[in-house]
């Protein structure tokens, strides 16, 4: 069986605002006036709670050696905020939907691989009213390690009934790209997300700047063996 395996945020999903809320109530909690902004930070807001925070208490001037365990205290204080409020202004990519289900519908195992926690991935894809169309969800704490490594990856399309020599990953940062090149698969950047066409300098087997093409990418990059 033929797997496409997607990555979450940025991806999938645009969950910039909701995120950067998160690290936003975390320097509020502090006491800090310094804030990120929802469109000119969502870049940052796709590579995790950790980049987040780093780049708010920097703003704020606090230097490296304080830092740290500040970042490391409100980690979960972020998680948790975000979990209580994780689909506030999160939407779906233009596309996506129709594009997965055409995968679906053309024999494609759907799966997804994402580096946030698991239980956060199922609650937004249940939230959003997507759960049906994936065969699996590995997150980042699902394994002992996390993309770039390609075990997760490999989790994601084995649990989908695939093989990962039949796969394909879908994602938008040089995480991803990483992860495809780990597990010696074909990757797909999109150029929809905050690094727009910069991803190409990442040489992907391929761009998509619309979700309108993936049905025919795939095809194209797993051609149906009889």
């Amino acid at each position: 069986m033929r797997t496409v395996v997607f990555d979450l945020d940025g991806t999938l999903a645009d969950t910039s605002a909701d995120l950067i809320a998160a690290a936003n109530a975390c320097f509020q909690a502090r006491g800090l006036e310094v804030r990120l902004d929802p469109v000119a930070d969502a870049a940052t807001a796709f590579h995790g709670g950790r980049a987040m925070l780093q780049a708010g208490f920097s703003r704020a001037g606090i230097d490296a050696g304080a830092m740290e365990p500040m970042i490391d205290d409100d980690c979960q204080r972020l998680l948790d905020f975000y979990g209580e409020n994780i689909c506030v202004h999160t939407v779906l990519y233009p596309g996506a939907v129709t594009a997965v289900a055409q995968l679906r519908e053309n024999g494609f195992l759907t799966a997804i691989c994402t580096n946030k926690p698991e239980g956060l991935a199922h609650r937004l894809l249940d939230t959003l009213g997507v759960s049906h169309l994936f065969d699996a969800v590995i997150g980042a704490d699902t394994l002992p390690t996390r993309k770039p490594d390609p075990a997760p990856y490999i989790a994601a399309v084995t649990q989908a009934g695939g093989e990962v020599a039949r796969s394909l990953l879908i994602g938008d940062t040089k995480t991803d790209r990483a992860t495809a090149h780990a597990a010696q698969v074909p990757c797909v950047l999109v150029t929809f997300g905050p690094d727009g066409e910069d991803v190409l300098a990442l040489s992907p087997e391929a761009a998509m700047a619309s979700y309108a093409i993936l049905p025919a990418l795939a095809e194209q990059l797993l051609p149906l063996i009889l």
